[in-house]
């Protein structure tokens, strides 16, 4: 447990276990072959999973080109609504292999809609990593191909995920202790 900004937060997955199961996600992609990979994160909450994940592929000797989309299905408070593309990649995905990299898979319509795209799009294959997987919270049909961890039904912050734009800086998974 520590304090941070006022708020006590207990670790759910540590930095130690996030990096270890990036190195076994990247090594289960490794054993696939991919034909022209593109990967897309989806921003902003799998920026530090990305990285971690892309550098991990690289060791593995998958040699990605790397984009970056925004999308957003949260109005005020935590429950997702339609999904909006902010910012859209450059790449033309068209019979590439694309993988999508989300820090949660939780209701599942964020990542519902950017495969839906990527398909109308032209995508060779997609596949999906997540570094969590709540399975509790699902309301689209989608799963992952790369999962880090299953994770309860509790509201995580940090390695990238956020509470108000806080917290994504701690280099582990932890929960908020009280109302965050």
């Amino acid at each position: 447990m520590i304090n941070v900004r006022g708020k006590r937060i207990s670790t759910l997955f540590s930095a130690r276990d996030i990096a270890l199961r990036m190195d076994a996600m990247a090594a289960e992609m490794g054993a696939r072959p991919h034909k022209d990979l593109l990967v897309i994160a989806i921003l902003k909450g799998s920026f530090v999973f990305a990285a971690d994940l892309i550098r991990a592929m690289h060791a593995n000797g998958i040699e990605p080109e790397v984009e970056f989309i925004t999308l957003s299905s949260y109005g005020k408070g935590t429950e997702g609504g339609v999904v909006r593309i902010l910012r859209d990649i450059d790449s033309d995905v068209k019979g590439r292999d694309v993988l999508l990299i989300d820090d949660i898979l939780e209701s599942g319509n964020t990542l519902r809609f950017a495969a839906d795209l990527m398909e109308e799009r032209g995508a060779n294959r997609i596949e999906i990593a997540v570094l969590l997987d709540k399975h509790s919270k699902r309301k689209a049909d989608v799963a992952a191909d790369y999962v880090g961890f299953d994770c309860p039904d509790h509201f995580v912050v940090g390695y990238g995920m956020d509470v108000g734009h806080a917290f994504r800086e701690l280099p582990f998974v932890g929960v908020v202790e009280g109302d965050a």
